[in-house]
């Protein structure tokens, strides 16, 4: 089984998709998770055994195949896709990986579909994976990556929220950080967000620190790119309470539902708040 779509159960099967899809997929049915597709594991080791050179017959084929139908059932002719990488041994409960392999963003056509797809499955050896995996004692031989496909959400906002204290380590608190644009920005370091704690118990803002963003992500017909946030927005919140409360709310009952203290990826759509990815804190006891 080569590619399987996100709600799939068999896309719960973390030895065909790796950990970030089949937390994603166990979560599709009930929260607001962008429609989505995944090339398994079996897809990347027939890239493999084909020498990694060109793509395996018929393989691409399929690809072209899905990739239309998500367009159909998104209602878009050009879509615009995520394309992640999924390792078998990522976003675990000790080993997270988060940033290391590739994500390529905006990604629209199937010529660039597929070239994204294979820099995620290169992105598997590179230094810095290796590097990681040594350090944690994980093979690096036989090492399985599987691709998630996702529709693009054009965010207006975005960040990452744990339901609980990464830094503290206080169980009763939800912390989200959040900018304006794609949630690149925060990923990469090049700009401090706003951060905002909510008690979780009550879901009440407690704390909020709004900081002076200087730079954002946006989508771009060849990508995405870094630009400057317009002066009066720098310094604006970029979530009402409301909005955050929202958010606390998504991330204790992920906390819920998962069975562990989760590290989540949101972003915002003018009102509508999607789930982009679910994993465990690891920072914690």
């Amino acid at each position: 089984m080569n590619i399987v779509w996100l709600e799939a159960p068999v896309c719960q099967d973390l030895l065909r998709v790796g950990g970030k899809v089949a937390n994603l997929s166990s979560l599709a049915a009930k929260y607001r998770v962008p429609a989505g597709l995944c090339l398994t594991t079996a897809a990347h080791a027939q890239w493999v055994a084909a020498g990694e050179s060109d793509w395996p017959e018929g393989l691409r084929v399929e690809l072209e195949s899905y990739y239309s139908e998500m367009a159909e059932r998104c209602g878009i002719d050009a879509l615009r896709v995520a394309v992640r990488s999924s390792a078998i041994d990522e976003d675990g409960r000790d080993t997270s990986f988060a940033g290391l392999y590739e994500t390529y963003l905006n990604v629209v056509g199937i010529e660039a579909l597929a070239v994204a797809v294979v820099g995620c499955w290169i992105s598997i050896r590179s230094s810095r994976v290796i590097e990681y995996r040594h350090r944690y004692g994980l093979p690096v031989e036989g090492a399985q990556i599987a691709v998630l496909v996702q529709q693009m959400v054009q965010a207006d906002v975005a960040g990452i929220a744990f339901s609980a204290n990464p830094v503290t380590r206080e169980r009763s608190e939800v912390v989200i950080n959040a900018s304006w644009g794609l949630g690149e920005s925060i990923v990469d370091g090049s700009v401090t967000p706003d951060t905002y704690i909510v008690a979780k118990d009550h879901l009440v803002v407690r704390e909020c620190q709004i900081a002076e963003k200087e730079r954002m992500t946006i989508a771009d017909p060849e990508g995405t790119r870094e630009v400057a946030v317009p002066r009066f927005m720098r310094a604006q919140a970029t979530l009402d309470d409301a909005k955050a409360v929202e958010i606390a709310r998504l991330a204790r009952l992920l906390e819920v539902e998962m069975g562990w203290p989760v590290d989540l990826e949101y972003a915002y759509h003018g009102e509508t708040l999607y789930l982009l990815q679910c994993r465990p804190i690891t920072t914690l006891d």
